[in-house]
């Protein structure tokens, strides 16, 4: 154990304006200097006769530590004795005295062993584990291993192996989670105690937040808006702060991917350290990747046929740069951070899947597979939080607050559509969305039973447009939340949850008129060239009401929850007041007015049993809606285009997921995993139909077999995940039937030591569909457009750690 670190004390020679004066100084230093010694000396165990290393030395304006042979040297003593005293862990501590007329030998010192007793010291923390188990919610804990070993390119694809959780996947690079069947603005993602906040109600808006560096998260299935207000309906991906480091600490790590299905080339970098109470984070991540290839040569959309030039889907190329940079301080009863980020993406579009103009276009798609040409979009989020805890014994404050910008721009090949003449430039829509929070959260015990929150949520959106295609107004958004929730302690093995919550919403949409006249008939059949209006200025107020009872019961290595759970979420600004064209989808889209917040019901219970051995977990859930918001097709066009408009009806789904795994001999894991969700409408237009993007049957087999240290590979280990997924029949037309599929995953990761160091390198190489399957995913967005899922892939990746 090193010693105790002392700072020598300096005393700075004063200089004087007069020249004698100082030569007097110096002469005197000088003979002060001569008059000094040094003392050399050696420690060593007087039972073994041992070197004792790091025992510290210490006496008045003396410092020395003991090497690993236990020689120590004290420099500059000014007198002719001097007293110190040697200490070291797990020996008695000695004090020495030496005099000026001692042999000038090496002095000898022999420390005797010695133990200490410490007293009794109860522990009456609980782990997070045991608090999980306590909480009737069910959710699970993803840590940063689960990350590391399942990392794909994107967050909801790393993520899309837990049962329960898949994505809406848009190209190599993007994603949406779907938790339960459920997505877009029903899971809300919340990064640091503040939702992330973008355009999330698009099919083709992925999820601009870097994976890398994240280090936990937390998994709610079914309603949380209890906790988190509106757009929580069907679950939460909390991505919670990372460990604030510990004192007098400083490491990194550089991160190197490649990968041969779409030449994606990646590094990411981070950085921590921390001093006696203040600490600093930072990360760097670029990535730069290809047209991915996927197992066909040919696609047909709308009974047109496009060649795919050496299997790429041409113009899904993308650049992605993310950074960031945060402050904390830690004190005894304070916690704080502050993170400033930004994630900037560049991202190409199928060249097919914005309409059809590709057929008489003049770019040429297949130049190169790195390029990106129309259609695009370029997307910049930029995010401040801070995160604050004050603790005041018996209560701790919460305080979160945040803002974000979002700044996303699509761009498309500019073509005259109807009356709209052949625009000028290529932004076919902007949109700017400015969102501020505040959290605040006051936590307290009464009689060690009862674990009480009480809190406040608020949010404000303001949300601008621009370019010459319109879809939705601009609008702003003020939402506020008040709850409060106890956890009742029965006893230590039985615990029992209940908590309500009110919400208030308001939205204000803005007119909008084209930018160019159409020609509309009047009453008396003439004709007039107007702008017609596409939104008008409303105002629209919506309040709602969350609860929650739930109960937890822990017996033994087996635990049971059972939850019951009222949730809302408000209509969006592009549900209630669209008009106009997605090209990206091919159809003329229309909001109404009229929506109601839709309002969820739900079931939820677990039983799971853990052994050292095996384990086993089963979660089915029940769940109504009473007026459940889609997007429905109707008989009427639009200038050639189907229109689609919002409705709602009610809803009965019903599901679950189940679990097991098992330790086989000593170094062989197996698990399995079952999800499936039955949805049905009971009313409205597609009554006795299920609801669009609704998750198949799937089951997943995980083999993982770690082998012995092999020449420089430290815990090795090979992994293999193998998929079967039915065909999903229950499809809402004008959905398709989607064929099963069956997919072999395999990785193998490993420590490797090739410098002997204290920080081995992680390497990971992973093989996914194995056999370069031809399949489609349901909740895929390119699914509708007749394009599969993405064929072999080989990465590699490199975690360098100093």
């Amino acid at each position: 154990m090193q010693g105790i670190c002392l700072k020598i004390l300096e005393y700075p020679i004063m200089f004087y304006k007069t020249l004698s004066i100082w030569l007097l100084c110096s002469l005197y230093s000088i003979a002060f200097a001569q008059n000094t010694s040094q003392i050399k000396g050696v420690v060593v165990s007087e039972n073994t006769l041992t070197p004792i290393a790091g025992a510290n030395i210490i006496g008045k304006n003396l410092l020395s530590i003991s090497s690993t042979n236990g020689e120590f040297v004290i420099d500059h003593v000014h007198t002719d004795s001097c007293s110190f005293e040697v200490c070291c862990l797990g020996y008695a501590c000695k004090t020495v005295v030496v005099h000026a007329d001692d042999d000038k030998n090496a002095v000898k010192i022999y420390l005797k062993q010695a133990s200490t007793d410490l007293k009794e010291v109860n522990i009456s923390a609980k782990s997070k584990q045991r608090k999980a188990l306590e909480t009737p919610m069910v959710s699970q804990t993803v840590s940063k291993d689960f990350l590391d070993k399942n990392r794909e390119n994107s967050l909801m694809q790393t993520l899309s192996k837990i049962p329960g959780v898949s994505t809406i996947n848009i190209g190599s690079g993007q994603s949406k989670p779907v938790i339960r069947g459920l997505g877009f603005n029903r899971v809300a993602v919340v990064q640091n105690g503040i939702k992330h906040e973008a355009q999330q109600w698009g099919n083709d808006h992925g999820l601009e937040i870097d994976q890398q560096g994240i280090e936990n998260i937390q998994i709610i299935k079914g309603p949380a808006s209890l906790l988190y207000g509106s757009d929580a309906i069907a679950g939460v991906v909390d991505i919670q702060p990372n460990k604030i480091p510990l004192q007098h600490s400083f490491k990194g790590e550089v991160n190197v991917l490649g990968e041969s299905n779409n030449d994606l080339l990646g590094i990411s970098t981070g950085i921590e350290s921390r001093k006696e109470k203040w600490f600093y984070r930072g990360r760097f991540t670029y990535r730069d990747y290809a047209d991915y290839k996927v197992p066909t040569n040919k696609i047909n959309y709308e009974n047109y046929i496009f060649e795919l030039h050496d299997n790429n889907l041409r113009n899904t190329a993308g650049k992605e740069i993310d950074g960031s940079v945060s402050v904390g301080y830690v004190a005894k009863n304070i916690k704080s951070e502050t993170v400033f980020s930004n994630v900037n993406a560049k991202n190409g579009f199928f060249a097919n899947a914005h309409g059809l103009e590709v057929r008489t276009s003049k770019i040429d798609y297949d130049s190169s597979n790195r390029d990106i040409d129309l259609p695009f979009h370029n997307v910049n989020h930029f995010k401040i939080t801070n995160n604050t805890s004050l603790d005041f014994g018996n209560h701790t404050l919460f305080f979160d607050v945040g803002f974000q910008n979002n700044h996303r721009e699509e761009h498309t090949e500019p073509t005259a559509h109807g009356y709209m003449p052949k625009p000028s430039g290529s932004k076919e829509r902007v949109f700017k969305k400015n969102t501020y929070s505040l959290n605040v959260k006051d936590s307290f015990t009464l009689n060690k039973k009862h674990d009480v929150v009480l809190g406040v949520n608020m949010e404000y959106q303001d949300n601008n447009i621009g370019g010459w295609g319109f879809l939705i107004p601009e609008y702003d958004r003020f939402t506020a939340g008040v709850f409060a929730y106890d956890q009742f302690e029965i006893n230590s093995d039985l615990h029992f949850l209940a908590g309500m919550r009110y919400d208030f919403g308001k939205v204000d949409t803005k007119a909008y008129y084209d930018w160019y006249p159409s020609t509309v008939r009047n009453e008396d059949n003439s004709t007039s060239d107007v702008y017609l209006q596409r939104a008008q200025n409303k105002s629209l107020n919506f309040g709602n009401l969350s609860a929650s009872v739930g109960l937890s019961y822990i017996q033994n290595q087996t635990s049971y929850k059972l939850n019951v759970g009222r949730s809302f979420r408000m209509p969006l600004a592009s549900e209630l007041a669209s008009d106009g064209v997605n090209y990206h989808m091919y159809r003329y889209e229309r909001g109404n007015l009229d929506l109601d917040p839709e309002v969820s019901y739900q079931l939820d219970v677990e039983v799971d049993h853990t052994t050292k051995l095996f384990s086993v977990g089963v979660s089915p859930f029940v769940n109504l809606f009473d007026n459940y918001i889609y997007l429905n097709p109707t008989p009427t066009y639009f200038e050639t285009l189907q229109i689609y408009e919002y409705t709602q009806s009610k809803v009965f789904r019903i599901g679950g997921e189940a679990r097991a795994s098992v330790n086989l001999y000593k170094n062989l894991q197996l698990t399995t995993s079952v999800e499936y969700v039955y949805s049905r409408q009971t009313s409205g237009p597609k009554k006795d139909f299920t609801l669009p993007f609704s998750p198949p049957l799937s089951v997943l087999f995980s083999a993982n077999y770690q082998f012995k240290d092999f020449l420089f590979f430290k815990k090795p280990q090979f992994m293999a995940d193998y998929r079967i997924t039915a065909s999903q029949e229950e499809i809402v037309p004008p959905e398709e039937i989607t064929d099963g599929f069956q997919v072999l995953n395999m990785s193998f990761i490993s420590k490797m030591d090739v410098f002997k160091n204290e920080n081995p390198m992680d390497v990971r190489v992973k093989l996914n569909n194995v056999f370069n399957t031809k399949y489609f995913n349901h909740t895929s967005f390119y699914r509708l457009i007749d394009v599969p899922e993405a064929g072999r892939n080989i990465s590699l990746s490199l975690t360098i750690p100093f």
